[in-house]
Formats: structure tokens, sequence, C-alpha cells
């Protein structure tokens, strides 16, 4: 009998309306008639009114527009000295920002004057943000506002403005080494706004780290309580005092709080965590929260993952008690410092983030948030279509004529399995910087582009930017990562055809045994329900109840004395192997742990003695942890 011991430590657009899905949509309202299930468009006269109009809230004798009957503008500059807010008025949606800061102050839409929280300052409302540090410093949280307000298109269809700021050395140590270029766009009948920024670190400029940028928007409380992340990821969430002393008490870190008191008395007992919101970026394309009175919806879009780090199983947050809703580009989540970008040597570097699009709408069924969630889903898919956008007018962003294409065919080949080439059935595939097999997992600098293959390994990565990449891909129950040999340049236009690509996972003999499924999951594993006082009704009998609070305790309880043993061709690994590999707790009262080890018990009958053994291990997650081998006979 051998056995194996693992040992873990713990290191601690468009205005007119479409049929689609049993709703008819126009500007952002939706209606359906329940008894006939006929589809009508019912919106208020504004919600057709085919104009932009950019305003100065506070400033009668700055740039002047209004709005004539055809629709045209009518423009009178008095001063090139601008002051007071901006706002941008489509008929829809009125956006309005901070001037020269940029900071998203409000967003009037179906008579919500505010759907922002109006209690907090105005630079807690919507906006922009970085965390940085300088080498071997403390993290800085910055708030990004611009000096300067630039109009950059205004027609009878488009309005984009540029808040800008640039950075000289007698702003080192204050802000962070970039020129930010942060823009926003309203268009005509679009409900909803557009937002993007364009990064540069000039060569020769300070050396830093950044940790963070995003987009935040924090709504009210007292009218958005009902938050959308995913078909079977929805309730009702608590009120954000909910979880500050006496009505809610802080668990093992200040995320996680045990709802004692909760307004909402439905949510008694229950954890409030904003990590159990979280997502693959593959699967971020629209979250948000609803409104009951009126029935509104505030949706955060994410058309596509290029622009953000870590590849497609990237973990990330979403929405969570705020209200708010993030558009994550690039942190260090589930991750650490493997994916905080380092700038030395005075190196160069732009990045566009974005856009992303903010989008609203309502209904007039106030009963049923599905109703809300399921249009919001139907523009995400119009988004992803229409991705890579014609309007942005910088042009650091590529249109779809300016990027490139790649396609190909990757095929398996493991001659233990099958003497002929396997289709790499639904394998991902994708393009990052070059490196090394994988490194497009830490890779946080560039662009990604990533696409599913399909049943006979065919894939195509379309609209990627211009630049050199390698070829990267991973094949469901293979273990492994794929990187093609070559480098690939893409051009503007470029159509580039790989041809087959042959993927050999590692393998040095047949299979003796295995425990899972080689996919980067552990959904087959078996994962245990909560403590009963640690329970997020949520996640009750969910696919994703590895989210759950306090798991690792539960080990535990499971093996109070001696640790995990697996016998191959005896235990079940869906009820017998722990979805994570955990320390044990001793003390409660000082919150003490220690290693775990694991045995895995198994019968060869006939050893080569010449012959070599090898275990491998497809770790889907680490977490300040290290994992050690041993082997007995």
């Amino acid at each position: 009998m051998l056995c194996f011991r693992l040992k873990g430590y713990a290191v601690e657009r468009d205005g007119e309306g479409y049929r689609s899905e049993g709703f008819l949509r126009r500007n952002g309202h939706l209606s359906q008639t329940k008894a006939q299930n006929n589809l009508v468009g019912i919106g208020s006269v504004a919600s057709f009114l085919p104009f932009i109009r950019l305003q100065h809230c506070l400033c009668p004798f700055s740039l002047r527009v209004t709005v004539v009957d055809d629709g045209a503008y009518r423009r009178e500059l008095r001063s090139e000295r601008w002051t007071g807010d901006i706002m941008i008025d489509n008929g829809i949606l009125q956006l309005t920002l901070s001037n020269p800061g940029g900071l998203i102050t409000g967003i009037r839409y179906n008579d919500i004057d505010n759907v922002l929280e109006v209690h907090n300052e105005e630079r807690n409302r919507g906006y922009w943000d970085s965390v940085w540090n300088e080498p071997g410093g403390p993290g800085i949280f910055e708030v990004i506002e611009g000096t300067r307000f630039q109009i950059i298109t205004q027609d009878d269809n488009q309005v984009e403005v540029s808040f800008t700021r640039r950075w000289d050395t007698s702003l080192q140590g204050k802000f962070v080494p970039l020129h930010i270029d942060k823009r926003f766009v309203v268009l005509r009948g679009c409900s909803g706004f557009y937002t993007y920024a364009i990064y540069e670190h000039r060569e020769g400029w300070p050396d830093f780290d950044m940790a963070e940028t995003r987009v935040a928007f924090k709504l009210r409380k007292d009218k958005f309580h009902y938050m959308a992340i995913a078909d079977n990821r929805q309730r009702i969430m608590p009120m954000p005092e909910d979880r500050m002393p006496p009505r809610g008490r802080q668990l093992a870190y200040q995320e996680a709080v045990l709802l004692l008191d909760p307004t909402n008395k439905d949510l008694k007992g229950e954890v409030d965590d904003k990590y159990q919101y979280s997502c693959e970026d593959k699967d971020i394309r629209v979250h948000g929260w609803i409104c009951s009175k009126p029935h509104v919806g505030f949706w955060q879009i994410t058309p596509t993952d290029e622009f953000r780090i870590g590849g497609p199983v990237k973990q990330e947050l979403t929405s969570h008690v705020g209200p708010t809703t993030l558009a994550m580009f690039m942190s260090a989540h589930y991750a650490g410092e493997n994916l905080v970008p380092k700038f030395r040597n005075g190196e160069y570097w732009k990045k566009v983030f974005g856009p992303v699009f903010i989008y609203l709408n309502f209904s007039t069924d106030d009963a049923d948030p599905q109703v809300l969630w399921e249009d919001a889903k139907l523009q995400a898919e119009i988004e992803v279509e229409s991705w890579p956008y014609q309007f942005p007018a910088s042009e650091d962003f590529q249109k779809s004529e300016e990027r490139g294409c790649i396609t190909g065919r990757l095929l398996v080949c493991d001659k233990f399995m099958d003497e002929d080439y396997m289709d790499a059935n639904s394998a991902f595939v994708g393009l990052a910087l070059p490196g090394e097999a994988g490194s497009w997992q830490t890779e946080c600098k560039g662009y990604q582009f990533w696409s599913r293959a399909d049943e006979a390994g065919n894939f195509s990565i379309k609209n990627v930017r211009t630049g050199e990449y390698n070829l990267y891909g991973w094949v469901p129950g293979f273990i492994g990562d794929y990187r093609s040999e070559i480098t690939i340049h893409v051009s503007s236009g470029s159509q580039i055809n790989l041809g087959n690509l042959i993927y050999e996972p590692p393998r040095d003999g047949p299979t003796l045994w295995e425990i899972g499924i080689p996919d980067r999951s552990a959904a087959e594993f078996f994962v245990p329900d909560p403590k009963p006082e640690w329970v997020n009704k949520l996640y009750v009998d969910h696919p994703d109840r590895f989210r759950q609070y306090g798991l690792w305790e539960r080990y535990t309880d499971l093996y109070p004395d001696t640790d995990l043993v697996y016998t191959v061709g005896v235990s079940d690994y869906s009820k017998d192997w722990f979805f994570a590999h955990v320390t044990r707790k001793t003390d409660d009262k000082d919150n003490q742990y220690q290693p775990t080890t694991w045995q895995i018990k198994f019968q060869i009958d006939n050893i080569d003695q010449m012959g070599t053994y090898k275990l491998r291990v497809a770790i889907a997650s680490a977490n300040f942890s290290e994992l050690q081998v041993f082997y007995q006979l």
C-alpha cells in the first residue's frame, strides 16, 4: 500500500423599439401585457426626444446649449472660462459631472432626481479611483479628479466630454504618476451613458505600483434594495447601517458581518460579505440594483474582458451592500502581489480602460424584478455585439477596422488516451503579452483576448488590438497550459489563420488513478453546509455554495481529531474530498490553527522497481499557503 501525505500550511443603442424575450424595449422602458402576452411600449414623451443637450448648471455666461424644434443645436460661447457642474441631457436621463474634476455627482432618471446617494459627499457618489504606492511605500487610495474640462464631441447624436489630469514632477508622491483622461459619452436615444479612461505613464517618470483601479457607484440606500448579478444570484440586500454595531457584528474579517438586528427582520441571523458576490471575469457582463418604487434598474455592463487583468477565470468584485456597483479593471483580489503591475526604470505604458456602459431601465410592472433583469441581460447582449464601439473619439481606442482576427484549431495529443489527435472541445484560447505557459494568469499591464473553442477545437478571436502576443490556452479535462511557440504580430485588418495547433498535456505514462477533474474549478468536490449561525440564504442548495462564510472551520467539525484519508477505488471525491485543503482550528478563544495532513491511499499490484511514478497536482487556487507532498510504502 502506498500513501501520499499532503500537508497544507496556512501562512496566512438604439431609440427604436424591438421585440425580444417577451418584452418591447424603448429607451430603457419596458412593459408587458400579461393577459395576452402582447407587447407594448409605454413611455413618457421625454423618452423619445431625439436630442442631446449639454448644459452648465451654475454658470449662465459660459457655453450655453439649447434645443430648437428640429433637434439641432444653437450654441452661444460667451467665455472660455468654464465654471459650474456639467449636465448632459438626452431627454431620457441627465448626467451631472463636477467641473473640472469629472466626478459623477448626479444621474436623474424617470422622476428620480438623483439615483446616486445624495447624503454622500459629491466625491463619494460616482467616481474613478486607484490604489497605488511608491516602491516599498504604503498604499494610497486616490479618487481621480481632473483639472481640465473639454468638450470632445457635440452633435445631434453624441456628446463626449473629457476630464484630464496632467502629471508633472511637482506632484510626485501626491498623485499617481500618470496622465489620466476620463471620458463620458451620452448618445441620442440611449438610456444610459458610457465612461472610459486613458492612463499613460511617460518614459522616465517615477516607479510605482498600482494595486487597483475601477469605477464605483454609490446608489441611494432609500431606494435600491434588490441586487442581481446572475440568474440564480439575486436577493434583497441589507442596509449599510445593518453592518454596523449594534445591528451587526464583524466576523473573522471586516467585510464579513453577522446581521443581528437588521432593518429587514427577514435577514436576521444571516452573514453579509461582499466577497460572496464575486464572480469570474468571464461571467461578469451585467450586474446592478433595482428600485421598487418607481420600478427602476441601475446596471453596470462590461461588454469585453480585454482591458481586465489575470485572464477569464480571475475572481472579481461586482455589486454589494451600499448599495454599491463596481466596474473593476485591475485589482489584487484573490491573487495578491503577483497581479499588481509594477512600473520600473521609467518604462512607458499606456492603456485604455473601458468603455463600460451604465444602463438604466424602468417598467410599469412594479412587482417583478425579473422584468428589469431580463431587459438588462438583453442590453448586455447588444453591447457585446456592438464591441468594439465606433463612437469613442479617442484615437487610443481602436475601432473594428483597426483591429485583427486570429483563427485556428486546437487539438490534443495524448497517446495514453487516444492514438489519434483529439478535439480540444470547449478549450479556452486567448492572446496575451508574450511570456511563459500560463503567464497570462499574472499578466497585468497589457490586453487579453479570449474565446471558447467549439466541439471540434476551432476557435476565432476577433477584434484584437494591434500588437505582439502569444497564444495561450487550456482544455477542460486535461492538466497543464498550452502556449504557442511563435510570437503573433497583429496589425490593422489582419486575418491570421494559425491552422492546426497541437497541445501535448504533461504525461509520463498511463494514469493509475485521479481525483477530481482538471478544469480550474473545485466544484466537483465536497462542499459542506455552513454552520447554522453563519448562513447566507441565497447560497443554500446553490451551485455556488462554496461562497458561504466560514466553511474553512467546517473541516474541523468534520475531522476533529484526525485528518482526511482518501482511499482510491473506495472513496468518492464528491463526498469524501473536502473542496479546500485548509488548516484545523485548535483554539476558539485565541483563533489558533494548525497544519493538516491528508492521506491518499492506493494499491499497486505490480510495482516497477526501476520505473518512475509521478504525482501531478492541479490547484484551482491558493491563498497564502504552502503544499508539501510526502510518500511512504
